[in-house]
């Protein structure tokens, strides 16, 4: 591993950061070694990092002391948040910030900063078309990750912003796919009207973010805009139907209906699904999976990924 750069994974047992890690290992020729962040490295993910290859250390992103020992000596870092463990813009904020301090005191040479778009840009905090949660964001894990932009710049640390998608993943986690109603169809509801979602395979954000790390220092400074396919709400209820053999409808609510659902989170995701109705042009438009392709050759269409993890997905 010595004669190997390092890159440092944070994340390393979640969706974005495993998938790096996967790509790197599965490369024997690379010239990366994976050393793997997570909070516990005794957890089964870590665990089979660490028989693949990967050195696998410890550190949390609310400790910068534990940032900066496990990003010492390493060539890159991949740095990421997860809004979904705290639902707190702020937490969010901070803790990229602990991971941008981290980076600059260990003289990282190439950062990737997993992120996404500021909505408040597009839609002003005393625009009423949308609530103001947590009262300074719109969409606070969009605009927390894009905030913090200038934490690695301030601190001058080599970095390139990928800004990602909607994970296909949440049709398995977050139980977003088709439910079944009273009179027994399958439907999949969201506030998107005829609107297109962007959305990528996890997997495929590893994917590039290691072609970008194996452009040397061809993207520090840039900002890159990702997806695998964009689809509308229909769109994706055909490819259900097609992979499930039975019939799904797309179920089009107006946010407001949405935001009153109840689950955790809902007010957030709410906000997010209106913003990229509302915005379109600027949101889908920004993702031009012909460009994602020529970084990873693999990325799969939604198609292909629920072919191959249709029977993971719950049904409701």
């Amino acid at each position: 591993m010595s004669d190997k750069k390092i890159i440092a994974i944070v994340g390393s047992t979640g969706a974005q950061g495993g998938g790096l890690a996967r790509a790197i290992l599965a490369d024997s020729g690379s010239e990366f070694a994976v050393r793997a962040v997570t909070r516990d490295p005794s957890k089964e993910a870590a665990q089979a990092l660490q028989a693949a290859g990967a050195e696998v250390v410890q550190a949390d992103l609310d400790d910068e002391a534990s940032l900066e020992r496990v990003f010492a000596g390493a060539y890159g870092a991949f740095c990421v948040t997860n809004f979904w463990e705290h639902f707190s813009g702020e937490k969010e904020l901070e803790q990229a910030r602990n991971q941008a301090v981290a980076a600059k005191a260990a003289s990282i040479q190439h950062a990737i900063w997993s992120t996404l778009e500021d909505t408040r840009a597009f839609i002003p905090l005393d625009d009423d078309r949308m609530p103001t949660l947590q009262e300074r964001f719109k969409v606070p894990h969009f605009d927390a990750k894009n905030e913090a932009h200038s934490a690695f710049e301030d601190a001058g640390v080599p970095t390139t912003f990928l800004h990602t998608a909607f994970y296909w993943e949440n049709f398995i986690y977050f139980g977003v796919g088709p439910q079944r109603s009273p009179d027994g169809k399958l439907a999949l509801t969201f506030p998107m009207g005829n609107a297109k979602l962007p959305g990528i395979a996890a997997e495929d954000i590893g994917k590039v973010a290691y072609a970008i790390f194996k452009a040397g220092d061809e993207y520090i400074g840039k900002s890159l805009f990702i997806s695998g396919e964009n689809l509308s709400g229909a769109e994706l209820a055909s490819a259900f139907s097609k992979a499930l053999g039975e019939e799904v409808a797309y179920n089009d609510v107006d946010p407001d209906a949405y935001r009153s659902f109840g689950f955790a989170g809902a007010d957030e995701m709410g906000n997010m699904f209106q913003f990229k109705r509302d915005f379109e042009s600027d949101y889908a438009g920004a993702r031009d999976t012909a460009k994602v392709r020529a970084l990873n050759p693999e990325l799969q269409d939604f198609e292909s990924w629920l072919k191959a993890n249709k029977d993971r997905v719950p049904i409701g």
